[in-house]
């Protein structure tokens, strides 16, 4: 009987404290952004760098060539931002990434960023976390380059 009334008492407390952090919005995310110009890719993590939600350009649309598309963009952003209510995040930082050697993301990125601001979410940072090659292997074309 005690352990029964124990249960229900930590049941309680449970359900107090995570309408407590909705209301409040603290609960902070990141979210990692990698676009190429063929796919958008948004993964959200929590602090830890758990899983929260990934959601891809090809769970969006059926149509491969879309998948970069700023139009399919925001609707990966509407989907993200729904997952990240029920889960009561209210703060996010942006990790944006790009291609290797790419000189600025895709087209979706710039709307990903765009929509979750609107939906309500509190931007603390954009970090662009594009990486670049640093001499590497061996370019094609030879001595002379590639000639037309």
């Amino acid at each position: 009987m005690a352990e029964k009334a124990l249960q229900e008492i930590a049941d309680q407390m449970k359900s107090s404290e995570s309408s407590k952090m909705k209301e409040r919005g603290t609960v902070e995310g990141v979210l990692n952004i990698y676009t190429s110009f063929n796919n958008t890719i948004v993964h959200v993590t929590d602090m830890a760098g758990k899983t929260i939600t990934k959601v891809t350009g090809g769970m969006v649309t059926k149509h491969g060539r879309l998948k970069a598309n700023p139009t399919i963009a925001m609707f990966i952003a509407k989907r993200v931002s729904e997952n990240l209510k029920e889960k009561g995040i209210g703060l996010l930082y942006f990790r944006v990434r790009a291609k290797t050697g790419n000189p600025a993301p895709g087209p979706g990125a710039n709307a990903i960023v765009k929509s979750i601001s609107r939906e309500g979410f509190k931007i603390a940072n954009i970090l662009d976390m594009t990486r670049f090659p640093r001499g590497g292997p061996k370019k094609k074309g030879g001595r002379r380059g590639r000639r037309p």
